[in-house]
């Protein structure tokens, strides 16, 4: 009963902090005069992401280097089958995505780039390093590109004002800041622990925890911000939070995470789910650069293959597989 909430709690307070940490960076970062565009590209899609960060690095220093890659390829599967696809199926993604083909273009690159470095079987310091020259390469080209871009500029804006609250003292958004941090310790500790502990009691594999329960819940903020869009009626803003995110997880988060470890990548994820990992995005590819539309229907067969992956994943792939052999 205690690992059920070790991990109940440790999702809770991670969604919390980092809420806090990106609310009172984005506060702080605007009173010293750093544009909408730097914050929102920087302090907004670091901090979102920073629960997905927080517990790769846990699982690293914990010995559990199947969680950390688990949670990175899992929750790439499911910002594209259950993001995308809860969102298709609340709201039509009908409209041109704001995102340029560009973004499809670095999108599948880098999934590619992962995938060909995980074949050799661990992310360690030349993966890393050039894992972090991608994703820095990336940033480089998208704020290059959205500061010639009026409506991102604009877009930028509006976010960072919906972050900001209201004015601040300098001090309470530094304690806002320093309080996330130690919040996302504290909730990325709690969920390891628990995970691990669920792991070993049901026998289970730790890359298998990480690609469905921690996936699933370091995802739930993209998927709240997402569904919140679609009901303003802009279900688009679904495809960019992907995008972002899942660049920021096999490049960043891999980065990172091979810069403090050598971390081999389980068998099972180099079989298998790397390449569920490649499909999906590829399935996106023509979305982002033929600019095809996401009716309802598309957001129904997204979530049943998520389904149908997390399935597999209970029953173990091998025997899973063997049933349509």
């Amino acid at each position: 009963m205690i690992m059920y909430l070790q991990v109940l709690a440790g999702l809770i307070i991670l969604v919390g902090a980092a809420e806090f940490l990106v609310r009172g960076a984005v506060a702080l970062a605007d009173r010293f005069g750093v544009s909408p565009l730097v914050i929102g590209m920087t302090i907004v899609a670091v901090g979102t992401s920073a629960p997905e960060l927080v517990v790769s690095l846990s699982a690293i220093f914990e010995g559990a280097p199947g969680l950390a890659i688990g949670n990175i390829v899992g929750s790439n599967i499911a910002n594209i089958l259950l993001i995308l696809g809860a969102t298709c199926l609340f709201k039509p993604i009908m409209e041109r995505p704001g995102s340029s083909p560009m973004d499809g273009w670095i999108l599948i690159g880098g999934t590619a780039l992962f995938v060909a470095l995980c074949l050799y079987g661990d992310i360690g310091l030349v993966s890393a390093i050039i894992l972090l020259a991608a994703f820095f390469g990336f940033l480089g080209t998208s704020y290059w590109r959205n500061s010639h871009d009026p409506d991102a500029i604009e877009e930028a804006v509006h976010e960072i004002e919906d972050l900001k609250s209201g004015k601040k003292p300098a001090l309470i958004s530094a304690m806002m800041v320093v309080g996330g941090l130690v919040g996302l310790g504290l909730g990325a500790d709690l969920l390891v622990t628990g995970g691990v502990k669920i792991a070993r009691v049901y026998g289970v594999s730790e890359e298998v925890i990480g690609l469905t329960l921690f996936a699933l819940g370091t995802s739930l903020p993209e998927l709240a911000a997402s569904l919140v869009a679609a009901f303003r009626g802009h279900p688009a803003v679904a495809i960019g939070n992907v995008i972002g995110s899942n660049l920021f997880n096999i490049l960043g988060i891999g980065g990172v995470i091979g810069l403090v470890a050598v971390v081999p990548v389980p068998a099972q994820i180099v079989q298998f789910d790397i390449w569920v990992m490649f499909v999906s995005t590829a399935v996106l590819f023509p979305v982002l650069v033929l600019h095809w539309r996401l009716p309802r229907i598309t957001g129904v067969l997204l979530l049943v293959a998520y389904i149908g992956y997390v399935w597999i994943q209970a029953f173990g792939v091998a025997d899973a597989l063997a049933l349509f052999g």
